[in-house]
């Protein structure tokens, strides 16, 4: 059974997963939106012309998960137990996760950053980080909508797996003390 997404002729296929035992899996993704003070402030004062931003992108991240396979062309139907979204700004974060990967010092915000951090969960045969993923990409993307008409100059990214578990691969941490 191959295990990646062509078969033994190089042709494109989706991955047989019949054979896989079916275990607890759990993804947590997150994704960074810097934006300009002034749509800070509106974000933290929820004093958007379009409303609540957090709201709406936390709705957003939730149905985003669950039309995962609709959007990536090789991702599985899986259920979704849980979906799980919260928001912080970066400069409420601890030292560890504001530096660049590798350094060894935290990097200057210039601008206010909120981080978009999403955690998924099902009982399954495949993992269910791209539904973290799309759920981080979809809720920053949101925020961005949401405020553009104050700052256009938005910047999105990282968006990044923090850590999943369950699995073949089993456990993987970026920053120990933000996985569940």
């Amino acid at each position: 059974m191959p295990s990646n997404h062509f078969d033994a002729d190089g042709n494109v296929h989706m991955v047989d997963v019949s054979a896989k035992t079916v275990t607890k899996r759990i993804a947590t993704a997150s994704s960074r939106i810097s934006m300009n003070a002034e749509a800070a402030e509106r974000v933290r004062q929820g004093t958007s012309r379009k409303g609540d931003v957090l709201a709406v992108a936390r709705l957003a991240a939730i149905a985003a998960t669950k039309w995962t396979p609709h959007l990536i062309p090789l991702c599985h139907a899986i259920p979704i137990e849980s979906a799980e979204v919260d928001f912080q700004w970066a400069e409420e974060q601890g030292a560890e996760e504001q530096g660049a990967e590798g350094s060894e010092s935290p990097q200057p915000i210039s601008s206010p950053q909120l981080i978009c951090r999403v955690t998924c969960a099902t009982s399954g045969k495949t993992g269910i980080e791209m539904e973290a993923l799309t759920g981080a990409s979809v809720a920053a993307l949101t925020v961005y909508d949401m405020l553009k008409s104050v700052d256009r100059a938005m910047q999105i990214g990282p968006t990044r797996l923090e850590g999943k578990e369950g699995g073949q691969s089993g456990t993987f941490v970026r920053n120990p003390g933000t996985h569940p």
